[in-house]
This record gives C-alpha cells, structure tokens and sequence, in this order.
C-alpha cells in the first residue's frame, strides 16, 4: 500500500545515503579515487535529476486528469 500523498511530498529523514556521503573524510582517497568518485556522483545526480523529472511529468498528468487537488 502506498504512503498517503501528502507524505510522498516530505523530505527523507537526514540519515540517509545523500547525507553519510557529506559527512565522509575524503584525506584517504588519492586523486584516481576521487575522480572516480566524481564520475559516479555525477552520473548518479544525472539519474536521480531523470527519476525527478519522470515523476514531475507523471504527477502533471495526474493533475491534468484528475484536476489539481486542492489545499
């Protein structure tokens, strides 16, 4: 069963993947692995910048359905 839509719309707690990641000590990484680790940052933010703009258009298409609920 799915979260009622007002709670879809919450942020994500602060523990999450995102948040443990700023707070990593980058002094042991050599400059191979950091450009690595750039590389995969940037294509995990192209994928979620996807995943955002799917749910944007699924969700416009809901409210162009639907109509827009109402506050």
């Amino acid at each position: 069963m799915l979260p009622p839509m007002d709670d879809l719309d919450l942020p994500r707690p602060k523990g999450d993947a995102a948040s443990q990641l700023a707070k990593e000590d980058l002094s042991p990484y050599s400059q191979d692995e950091l450009s690595e680790r750039i590389q995969l940052l940037e294509a995990e933010i192209q994928r979620v910048k996807a995943h955002r703009d799917k749910a944007s258009a699924h969700r416009a298409a809901a409210d162009a359905l639907f109509g827009k609920p109402t506050s």
